[in-house]
């Protein structure tokens, strides 16, 4: 039996080309339609459906004419693509309407516009901001705060950074969004929403979650066991893109610029100890992780660390109390 290995190669070219077509075709019509232009959507993807069983029928004139149409189409769209720019000048919801900023000098940092939103519901708050000047000398801690909303999977991350155990700082990264918004993993891979950096009082972006969501979210604190000149390296590498967003805007993406990735981007101040993992794409389990790489207490069975890390009830009992910070973490497991 001959194997005709011209036939092979040709139907092997067919096949990766199609793959292609259709991934172009759909990448394309879910940009024009996520931005709005839904009846160009329509059209390029009647064009790429086009193109795609000619291809794979090998009916000549129209492939070469369908697909040619659709080069020209996708040529176009990738021009208009790349004039959609971020900006820091939209009609903001009033929780994201003021970026923060830093200044630094010697050994104090000095953070304008901490927000701190007094919650009567999810909704209905009290936007206040204040400004705060930490001494670097006194950084001694960093920890990981997971979300969980829809299962184990899935995880809104962020980190908090301690000054002497009496100050903590929190940072999350996530998405910037206009009045009448609403979050959308799909709306978000189409430059539909701008990165922003909520730096707060953790009784704003621990107990919105813990008190105020319905349904309530499950919030768990993880100690880190990180050396506090990797945690400087870290903090100031953050306060780097807060001060640079202020003044150039950038995407929020979900899948390339998100909460998780974010925090690993900003792992390179301490490089050569977190890898690509695909538990850094699964977010939720990404302490797991973090705890096989030995940054979290390992004396504990992971399970058990979890268990013992949640902090929903200490945050209910906590309330607004000024000492929130120290009264959520009391006999928190802590690594050696």
């Amino acid at each position: 039996m001959r194997i005709d290995v011209f036939s092979i190669f040709r139907f092997l070219a067919t096949v990766v080309s199609g793959l292609i077509l259709f991934a172009g075709a759909a990448w394309g019509t879910a940009a024009l339609y996520y931005t709005g232009h839904r009846a160009f959507a329509i059209l390029f993807g009647i064009i790429g459906l086009i193109s795609i069983v000619a291809l794979v029928l090998r009916v000549r004139i129209w492939s070469v004419v369908s697909i040619v149409a659709f080069l020209v189409g996708f040529g176009i769209l990738l021009a208009w693509w790349s004039t959609i720019k971020p900006s820091n000048s939209r009609d903001w919801q009033p929780d994201v309407a003021r970026i923060a900023t830093s200044t630094i000098e010697g050994d104090l940092v000095t953070i304008r516009d901490i927000r701190y939103l007094d919650y009567r519901t999810e909704t209905d708050y009290t936007v206040r901001y204040y400004d705060k000047t930490y001494d670097l000398r006194e950084l001694n801690s960093l920890d990981l705060i997971s979300v969980y909303w829809m299962g184990p999977a899935i995880a809104h991350l962020f980190v908090s950074f301690g000054f002497g155990d009496k100050d903590h700082l929190a940072i999350s990264a996530e998405l910037r969004k206009e009045k009448g918004e609403s979050y959308s993993a799909i709306t978000g891979l189409f430059k539909q929403f701008e990165l922003y950096y909520v730096v707060a009082d953790e009784r704003d972006v621990i107990r919105v979650r813990t008190d105020f969501r319905n349904p309530q979210e499950e919030v768990y604190l993880y100690r880190t066991r990180v050396p506090p000149e990797n945690v400087r390296k870290l903090l100031l590498d953050y306060l780097k893109s807060i001060n640079h967003l202020a003044t150039e805007p950038e995407f929020y993406n979900t899948l390339t610029s998100n909460c998780t990735t974010n925090i690993f981007l900003h792992a390179r101040a301490f490089p050569n100890r977190v890898h690509y993992n695909w538990k850094l794409l699964m977010s939720g389990y990404t302490p797991e992780y973090m705890y096989e790489l030995g940054a979290l207490d390992t004396s504990l069975p992971f399970e058990e660390l979890k268990r013992r890390s949640y902090v929903n009830d200490r945050a209910h009992a906590a309330g607004d109390s000024p000492d929130f910070s120290q009264l959520i973490r009391r006999d928190l497991p802590m690594p050696r």
